[in-house]
């Protein structure tokens, strides 16, 4: 049924927290925006009923590796689908399939996988592959296996880039390392979002890497040279770059509640994306799994491998978006977090808000911030 009404429903727009609206959705865009039914169309059309509870704009992960004991990395078409499964179930319509670093072999293998995959998910829709690695520094690898690190080689990227056919979206590396910054200026003329992580570059590094064009930070604060008052690294060269945005992991353990604050209070909600960096433990929980040719054991929710360190994340965005208002956040700026900052950093123009000629990609939230169904250009996934 090509229109859909979408009535009791708390609309979260660009500066209204919530306002009871009525949605007119045709073809899978919002065609209009109501305080009030006047009267009901002639024809064939679906009336939905909100019941009341909050709608947000589909929110958008640009940084996950697994879920429901799927690990895309796996090169399988299956681990793919049930990842864009999950998403969905979570309240995530569009994502970036994430690698870690792994062999050329097992990378392009998920990237061919990822080429089957689109355009038939069978829940949130891959919006392109996000490369974490492998050119990453060994002194900062957290979880990346160590094994697979190497310098950043153009010969090898490139034929990267020419399996993938244009889903290369978003790549992470360490620009002080010998290369960085050659494979900088390769990737911007690439057109792709050059992000830094697993870095151990000093101030004055980080500032070259983003004059020369990077304009992102994964997973800010973990995996890089932390903060000092005569070193202040990468993270206070990105505070200092407006055009420079941040990942934040906002699940009670890769940030303090104050750091992410003090993320918002500086980088505003136009520069901080939520993500959840979950591995194939998100939506499973407790137990022991394989994660980049590493043994991880997640207990209470927190993943770590044999050492201790912290292996990626079990949150998902749902939770992601309740834990940001927790810490004092406005809940307009978390949905802003999820939603529209990611759509703009990868260029998605008609996703991220809830406005008229815009995706009808969206997610109805009780007051807990459990989804109770979510919707991908009009049709509840």
């Amino acid at each position: 049924m090509s229109l859909k009404i979408l009535h009791n429903v708390n609309v979260i727009q660009e500066d209204d927290p919530g306002l009871s609206a009525i949605l007119w959705i045709r073809d899978g865009i919002i065609e209009k925006i109501e305080s009030g039914l006047s009267s009901l169309p002639e024809g064939e059309y679906e009336l939905m009923d909100g019941q009341g509870h909050l709608l947000i704009p589909g929110m958008i992960d640009v940084h996950i590796h697994g879920a429901n004991g799927f690990d895309m990395m796996d090169g399988s078409e299956t681990s793919i689908q049930e990842v864009s499964r999950a998403c969905a179930e979570t309240g995530c319509t569009s994502f970036l399939v994430t690698s870690v670093s792994s062999t050329i072999e097992e990378l392009l293998t998920m990237i061919r996988s990822v080429k089957r995959v689109i355009g038939h998910e069978v829940g949130a829709k891959i919006a392109g592959l996000h490369l974490e690695g492998p050119y990453l520094n060994p002194k900062r690898k957290g979880m990346q296996n160590e094994r697979f690190l190497r310098h950043p080689n153009l010969t090898e990227m490139k034929e990267i880039f020419n399996e993938a056919d244009g889903l290369i979206k978003m790549v992470t590396i360490a620009p002080e390392l010998p290369g960085g910054m050659e494979l900088i200026s390769f990737l911007k003329e690439m057109g792709v979002v050059i992000a830094v992580a697993h870095s151990d570059a000093t101030y004055e590094e980080a500032k070259q890497a983003f004059e020369a064009g990077a304009s992102h930070v994964t997973h800010c604060f973990n995996g890089m040279r932390p903060i000092h008052h005569r070193d202040p690294g990468l993270v206070v060269a990105a505070f200092e770059e407006e055009h420079v945005s941040l990942q934040a992991i906002v699940d009670g353990i890769h940030l303090h509640p104050a750091i992410v604050r003090m993320m918002h209070r500086l980088k505003g909600p136009d520069g901080m994306v939520l993500i959840t960096d979950a591995l194939q433990a998100m939506g499973l929980g407790d137990g022991n799994y394989m994660f980049g040719g590493h043994h991880v054991t997640v207990s209470e929710g927190v993943a770590r491998l044999e050492d201790g360190t912290l292996a990626s994340s079990t949150v998902t965005m749902n939770e992601a978006l309740r834990l940001t208002i927790e810490t004092g956040i406005s809940l307009i700026d978390a949905v802003k977090m999820a939603s529209r900052s990611p759509a703009r950093i990868l260029g998605l123009d008609n996703k991220g808000r809830i406005s008229r000629g815009f995706d009808a990609d969206l997610v109805l939230l009780d007051e807990q911030f459990q989804v109770q169904w979510t919707m991908i250009k009009g049709y509840i996934v």
